[in-house]
């Protein structure tokens, strides 16, 4: 028997960071074609830019009210995409960056339209850790490079490698149990500070970055010790870089039953 999918779709896209340059041609595409789009964009510009892209376009930004949480917000954004999904419509959900780093609503959304039996998926796009590798010159490959969010690094002890780059995400809410808080405060950050001088003296050189999101805008790279950190201004978009502390210890044991496997390859041929 064969099962007949319901008319509704959902696609989340992509709009990356700059705006205007990092949308690709296929997320342009699902933006226009589509019934109805839910934009997830703070920037208000580039929210205004792409209203212009279709005339059912609808903001999330109003979902977000101090004092309520996250979560709540978040569940409030799934319902509304969903509820038109239900109707038969299809829809795109279109959010800042990649939509699916540090965006709940997009795979929730995805999650819940697939279960339901829609037709559902997520596209690709440029976000703040790809700009970040462009504009600070990393290769992570070259000493490997971890990547917390600031608060998840402070409720759970993580295994940090101080002999590679340590990325924290949403600084600017470090320490935030709450989830209804849009900023915490230089307390806070004190907590992050002593959590991080378990695996870095307080004088190594830290990285706050923040990508431009305009193409005449200059991204903020700021260079200072980390026990400054706890002073320093930091708003939600900031994210802070840790470089490596510590040479990479090499493994001789390991490197020895590898020298061995090649002298065998070798013998064998």
């Amino acid at each position: 028997m064969t099962v007949t999918q319901p008319p509704g779709s959902l696609v989340c896209v992509s709009v990356g960071v700059m705006l205007g340059s990092h949308i690709s041609p296929l997320v342009r595409s699902h933006i226009e074609t589509s019934e109805v789009v839910f934009l997830g964009v703070a920037d208000s510009l580039m929210e205004q830019w792409l209203m212009r892209m279709n005339p059912d376009t609808r903001s999330l930004q109003p979902f977000y009210r101090e004092g309520t949480s996250r979560m709540q917000t978040y569940r409030q954004m799934v319902h509304a995409m969903l509820r038109e999904v239900r109707a038969g419509r299809k829809v795109c959900g279109a959010f800042y960056g990649h939509c699916g780093v540090f965006a709940w609503a997009p795979h929730k959304a995805i999650e819940t339209a697939r279960g339901e039996g829609f037709r559902a998926h997520m596209e690709p796009g440029i976000s703040a850790e790809d700009c970040l590798y462009a504009d600070l010159g990393i290769d992570p490959g070259k000493y490997g490079c971890q990547h917390f969010e600031a608060s998840q690094m402070m409720f759970y002890r993580r295994r940090i490698d101080p002999s590679g780059y340590l990325v924290l995400w949403q600084v600017g809410l470090a320490g935030d149990q709450t989830l209804k808080r849009f900023s915490t405060g230089a307390a806070y950050r004190q907590v992050l500070v002593d959590v991080l001088a378990r695996d870095y003296p307080l004088d190594h050189e830290v990285i706050i970055y923040r990508a431009a999101t305009l193409p005449l805008q200059r991204p903020r790279i700021e260079h200072l010790p980390l026990s400054q950190l706890v002073r320093a201004t930091i708003e939600v978009p900031d994210t802070v870089v840790i470089p490596p502390a510590t040479p990479m210890q090499a493994d001789p044991e390991i490197r020895a039953r590898l020298a061995a496997l090649d002298q065998e390859m070798a013998d064998s041929i």
